[in-house]
């Protein structure tokens, strides 16, 4: 049934006491009575009466509260300036608004009508919650047992071991189903980049799923595991396949790096660290895994046996376990070592002939490098060789890949003088400090290197990024001065030292996958 709105009815008090009422439109003004009024309004509260039955108690009492004349004075609305007195409202009616309001209050109070659906997740909210590991414990694989604390101790190292093969299969067999397969299937790299940046991960898988099926048959019927140094003592020597991967990770990592500025391949890469199955790892991160398991080895037989009691039969070959896998990371460290040597020494771009000195050739290995700033702010890329401080300027080639300058002259470590300039220390506006300031502030994190002996090399004043860059290259800058001068006075003590070992010479060209080549060279 529809009813006329007749707006607001307003009550007003007259001086004798006297109550009038009052038909207001929504602006607030009067309306002119029509003769019929009174009986229309008694035709509508008799519909309203009947429309009150149905919907319940609750809209009669909303109805009657707004049909009762007030008691207190009502205030004429005032003129205003502002946009609500030009725009005329919109007219809505008085049941309907009330039934707005009331189906409102019922839709909030009952649970009558269904919930709306909830929207569905992004990709980028899901993956902010990424799967986490397992970390159950051995205690919460047994019921009971009669384990003294030490036993227990043991046991628990030995599944951290266990399951660490497990977790380590898994994210190696993940990466090559979620990475490898589908950028080559897309032809987002090519065979010969991928082969380059995975490297000989695929052949890890075979020997640590070899090593998981043997520890999983040292478990009992009681899940304990007796003894585990044999196994391990025969299985380590795999680990010498580590050598030929962790020194093609060098080149693979710079390779990534250049490839991730394609779009096509960073926008891969990053979905794949978006999903929930990547834990936000990005690609190198499972790529580095490998050698992070090689390292934690060691640790892990520490730990087995410092538990182990002394008349237990793993007492005698853990030690020679322990000494096998110590010596193979050492070797690992050593030909990764030289394998980063190579790769940035043919990287660099001598821009003069006397640049090419003899140290640079004969390192073999880096203590470090990364970047520092000269004192006019200049950011330069410095590599500590063997034997040779080496300042270079990074650049781009043809193809895209990083390139060095060699910036001023290489000074050879046995002619180094390291001098650590304190923070402390006051600066003008034509010294150090003052280029880097103006001369107002101080500057922190530097230290001046130069040549003794040579007054054509000037002197480089070079700042870190932090403090603790900056005690990183001073150690190991003095660490490099001292083992090089060693190595100097040491050969200037040799009977050949005239004559220089010709396989230094050639050392650039080794190749690092087995020591064969070093002894090729060495006879001719």
């Amino acid at each position: 049934m529809e009813v006329e709105d007749f707006g607001e009815m307003r009550t007003s008090w007259s001086p004798s006491g006297e109550t009038h009422t009052v038909l207001c439109d929504h602006a607030g003004k009067k309306r002119k009575q029509d003769p019929i009024a009174e009986p229309a309004t008694r035709i509508m509260e008799d519909d309203e009466d009947e429309e009150e039955e149905e919907e319940g108690e609750m809209m009669s009492d909303n109805h009657k509260y707004s049909e009762e004349p007030s008691n207190k004075r009502v205030k004429p609305v005032a003129k205003s300036n502002s946009l609500t007195g030009v725009i005329t409202p919109v007219k809505t009616p008085a049941l309907k608004r009330i039934g707005q309001s009331i189906s409102r209050s019922i839709s909030f109070r009952t649970d009558a009508r269904p919930l709306p659906p909830a929207p569905l997740r992004s990709r980028t909210k899901a993956s902010s919650f990424p799967r986490r590991r397992n970390s159950q414990c051995w205690s919460d694989t047994v019921e009971s047992h009669d384990l003294t604390a030490k036993e227990i101790k043991r046991q628990e190292v030995i599944y951290e071991l266990t399951q660490g093969e497990k977790q380590l299969i898994e994210d190696l067999s993940l990466v090559k189903k979620v990475y490898y397969e589908p950028m080559l299937k897309l032809d987002i790299m090519t065979e010969s980049e991928l082969g380059q940046i995975f490297g000989t991960l695929d052949s890890l898988i075979p020997l640590h799923e070899d090593l998981l099926a043997r520890l999983e048959r040292l478990r009992g019927s009681e899940k304990t595991v007796g003894e585990v140094g044999p196994t391990l003592l025969n299985w380590f020597p795999c680990l010498e396949a580590y050598v030929t991967y962790c020194c093609n990770q060098v080149g693979a990592k710079a390779l990534l790096d250049h490839k991730k500025q394609q779009k096509r391949v960073e926008h891969f890469l990053r979905l794949c660290q978006e999903s929930s199955f990547s834990r936000k790892l990005d690609l190198w991160n499972f790529l580095d895994l490998p050698r992070s398991r090689l390292v934690k080895y060691p640790l892990l037989l520490k730990e087995i046996q410092k538990c182990t009691p002394p008349d237990h039969p793993d007492e005698d070959t853990l030690p020679d376990a322990l000494e096998l896998i110590q010596s193979i990371v050492a070797e690992v460290n050593k030909k990764t070592g030289e394998a980063e040597c190579q790769f940035y020494r043919r990287g660099l771009i001598y821009l003069e002939e006397s640049q090419r000195i003899t140290e640079i050739h004969q390192s073999r290995f880096l203590y470090c490098h990364g970047e520092l700033k000269t004192n006019k702010g200049q950011k330069l890329h410095v590599f500590l060789f063997e034997l040779a401080l080496v300042l270079t300027r990074p650049v781009e080639d043809r193809d895209g890949g990083q390139m060095f300058n060699v910036y001023r002259q290489p000074l050879p470590n046995t002619l180094i003088n390291l001098e650590e300039i304190p923070d402390s220390e006051a600066g003008g506006g034509g010294t150090f400090r003052g280029a880097f300031t103006g001369g107002n502030d101080k500057v922190k994190n530097c230290f001046r290197v130069s040549s003794r002996g040579r007054s054509k090399v000037n002197p480089y004043c070079l700042q870190a990024n932090d403090s603790f860059s900056k005690q990183q290259w001073i150690t190991c800058l003095r660490q490099a001065i001292v083992q090089s001068r060693d190595r100097s006075a040491h050969t200037s003590q040799s009977p050949l030292s005239l004559h220089p070992d010709p396989a230094l010479c050639h050392i650039a060209d080794l190749s690092l996958s087995s020591d064969t080549d070093m002894a090729d060279h060495t006879s001719r």
